[in-house]
């Protein structure tokens, strides 16, 4: 099968309404437009967004259909679009590349993308692993790094440390000197001890009880949520005065008081916008840049779900990832 001008294998959307599944189809792909490049599709990372997607229940992001859904993606560089300069065919690259509006998704043999969203997979990585990284790293360092500035000596919270964001939030965090803490389930306290964080078990232990234990009643200077709803709520209560409460699931209503009264920044984290708008590609692209860095020094490793998954198990992934899986799911595109 060639990738240009031939046909690859995809699975196709027609519905949003409730048990619809993946239609498997041969379609057609063109040449990469300018500043495009096609990649060859090894593996596609699976995200809490895309069930969200193909249930109907995302409206800021669900593309017209019929769509290619698939946010993550990890493979090889077949040919270049006119005007792209920093790809080579024969390149191994990941990013956060499509499946949302207008944009095609990974559950394909191939994709045209921008090349602006892309960079070079880490090299000690797999293209698994690869494809694992992209929406949750670049969610984790636009909160820690591009809002809040993390510097070393800061006391950071993780709220959900264990989770596809939360797990990567930790491990920049720790690789920028910051001093970090992180809640999750009585299960994954080991694992947040193996990531470098010091664990703290929700299940045990009030946020009042944590941040009097660890700030001496000061409050964290940075706290990152990652689950939203309540947890948001109690995290505007433990920052720091002049802190900064970030947030990639602030998707309901919250009383700003806590944090209002402690002078408090509150930074919402939306990592679809360049996609869906073109605004900031290819600060995307450049974030992956530092990210692959930070991997080949050993300071950032992706937390797979032991089970594997292909197109012909393409909504058992999805299914996964719904109903919580052990780490990153990805699904095998081409073996």
């Amino acid at each position: 099968m060639t990738a240009l001008n031939g046909q690859m294998r995809t699975l196709i959307l027609d519905s949003y309404e409730e048990g619809t599944v993946f239609r498997d189809a041969l379609i057609n792909l063109p040449s990469p437009s300018a500043g495009q490049v096609q990649v060859k599709i090894i593996a596609s990372g699976v995200n809490p967004i895309d069930y969200k997607i193909r249930r109907g229940i995302a409206p800021y992001a669900m593309p017209e259909l019929p769509a290619i859904l698939g946010t993550d993606l990890a493979g090889e560089i077949v040919a270049i679009g006119d005007g792209v300069t920093d790809f080579a065919v024969g390149d191994a690259v990941y990013g956060l590349t499509g499946g949302v509006r207008g944009l095609q998704g990974s559950l394909a043999e191939y994709a045209n993308v921008d090349a602006e969203l892309l960079a070079l997979k880490p090299k000690n990585l797999s293209m698994r692993e690869a494809a694992a990284l992209p929406l949750v790293a670049l969610t984790a360092w636009e909160g820690l790094v591009d809002k809040a500035n993390v510097k070393a000596g800061q006391k950071i919270l993780i709220q959900g440390g264990a989770g596809g964001v939360g797990h990567v939030a930790v491990q920049i965090a720790k690789a920028l000197g910051a001093d970090v803490y992180a809640t999750a389930s009585t299960g994954k306290q080991q694992l947040l001890k193996a990531l470098g964080a010091t664990p703290i078990d929700y299940h045990t232990a009030s946020p009042a009880e944590y941040v009097d234990a660890y700030t001496q009643g000061k409050g964290f200077d940075i706290v990152y949520d990652t689950v939203g709803g309540s947890v948001l709520d109690a995290s505007l209560g433990i920052i720091a005065h002049y802190g900064h409460i970030l947030s990639c699931a602030a998707f309901g209503s919250h009383n700003l008081v806590p944090s209002s009264l402690r002078s408090a920044t509150l930074s919402g984290i939306f990592v679809l916008h360049p996609m869906l708008s073109g605004e900031g590609r290819k600060h995307h692209g450049d974030i992956l840049r530092q990210i692959t860095a930070l991997v080949e020094a050993g300071q950032i490793k992706p937390i797979l779900d032991p089970l594997c998954f292909s197109l012909d198990t393409a909504m058992d992934a999805h299914n996964a990832v719904e109903l919580g899986s052990m780490g990153k799911v990805v699904i095998d595109v081409i073996a």
